[in-house]
């Protein structure tokens, strides 16, 4: 299978959803990343849902949640993330 490439301009405004569950997360408000290598680190999270605050996960300066870019499972319609990585 080809990989696709995604830019972060089309991931922001996606609906966070997870893979086991089908929960809603929030919706991606950016992507952090490091400048040098290109490295995705974390999906920044608007209006997080109720559930995703629950699981405690890092939060920036701003105090929006942080989801590890290594949970992400596929990019789309929507943003599926592997709800069992983040715990």
């Amino acid at each position: 299978m080809a990989e696709m490439r995604v830019r972060a301009s089309e991931v922001i405004g996606k609906e966070i959803v997870s893979e086991e569950t089908g929960r809603k997360f929030g919706v991606v408000n950016n992507v952090d990343f490091i400048t040098e290598s290109g490295e995705l680190l974390n999906l920044v999270v608007e209006n997080p849902t109720k559930h995703l605050t629950e699981l405690n996960l890092k939060t920036d300066e701003k105090g929006r949640v942080l989801i590890p870019f290594s949970a992400v499972k596929s990019i789309g319609d929507f943003v599926i993330v592997s709800e069992s990585e983040l715990m």
